[in-house]
């Protein structure tokens, strides 16, 4: 079920909305000299009532959110029935569209709500294998092959003269190949989140040693923001894998996380390498990435990247909230 209170859910419901009344008046209309005149009895008829449900939806939402999906419809559809019905019956006497016949606002509000939900559930359902495919290839790109075996060589070269830091190293890969097996379907906390991409980052400054370096500010991050899972740990990698593995100089990775007002936003930036070598991977890994972004939070979230002065950088934005919002259902199978 989308989330009523999201910027861009009720944008596209408006226009959703008004390109049904549009269509309506151009159908309705005898000629075209009458359309704007049909347009504006529409828009009398039927923009009040939509403002008022949108309002009324927003104001339930928890509730909403919470309900089962088939519920959920159930409800939406009564409510704007009953909505569209007493707004009929409180203007009959001032349009002639509203005079009498109070099945054609009912049946084309309810039409229009069934259209409406519709393309949400298939919006939802189309996003939805993002995060099936999230999964996968978290265990195909996240986990390389040679990332894993030089991890391990690393390990077995500290267990006789640092027998701590190698178990150390375990934890952290335990950790990180835990992470990827878990259900990315609900938001899971920042802070859990930075944990995850620290643990890799310490993986790797076991092989790259003092050319990796990291460098983080977080302490303007709310910890507990939530966010989609396995969403930094990934631009992390990234940015290890692309600007700092390839440049015999190294080089350091900067990790900056903020709130700023209602927003979250995440910058990572690392050093660009010219001359790298490593191919593919980084384009679906954002265009993936953005999927799963909308998919939570539709158009109140962004991910822009930008090479400048010889950095690259990630910055991702999106809507601050914590465990005590509804989080993105399942839509039903």
């Amino acid at each position: 079920m989308p989330d009523p209170c999201n910027l861009g859910v009720i944008l596209r419901t408006l226009v959703i909305a008004n390109s049904a009344m549009l269509l309506a008046a151009l159908l309705l209309s005898p000629n075209l000299p009458a359309l704007g005149e049909q347009a504006s009895l529409l828009a009398a008829a039927f923009q009040p009532p939509l403002i008022a449900i949108l309002l009324m939806l927003c104001a339930l939402r928890r509730p909403l959110l919470r309900m089962r999906y088939n519920t959920a419809v159930l409800f939406i559809h009564l409510l704007v029935l009953s909505i569209t019905l007493l707004y009929h019956q409180l203007t009959t006497q001032m349009t002639d569209l509203a005079a009498g016949h109070w099945w054609r606002p009912a049946f084309f509000s309810l039409a229009l709500t069934a259209v409406t939900l519709g393309y949400f559930n298939l919006r939802s359902r189309a996003l939805s294998p993002a995060i099936a495919e999230a999964r996968l290839q978290a265990l195909q790109a996240r986990i390389r092959p040679h990332f894993l075996f030089n991890s391990l060589n690393a390990v077995l070269s500290l267990i006789r003269h640092e027998p701590r830091r190698a178990e150390t190293a375990l934890e952290n890969l335990s950790e990180l190949i835990r992470a990827l097996m878990q259900d990315t379907r609900t938001l899971a906390p920042l802070e859990r989140e930075i944990e995850l991409c620290q643990a890799y980052l310490a993986i790797e400054q076991l092989r790259l040693g003092e050319r990796l370096q990291a460098e983080w500010h977080t302490d303007k991050a709310p910890y507990d923001a939530l966010i989609p899972p396995l969403v930094l740990q990934p631009l992390v990698e990234n940015a290890v894998y692309h600007g700092i593995e390839p440049n015999p100089e190294g080089g350091l990775v900067s990790v900056n996380i903020y709130r700023s007002k209602d927003e979250m936003h995440c910058i990572i930036k690392n050093p660009f390498y010219p001359h790298d070598t490593h191919q593919g991977g980084n384009r679906l890994a954002m265009d993936n990435i953005k999927e799963r972004l909308a998919l939570h939070f539709d158009a109140e979230a962004s991910l822009k990247t930008q090479l400048q002065q010889g950095h690259y950088t990630v910055h991702i934005v999106w809507p601050y909230i914590t465990s005590g919002h509804p989080t993105v259902m399942r839509p039903p199978q």
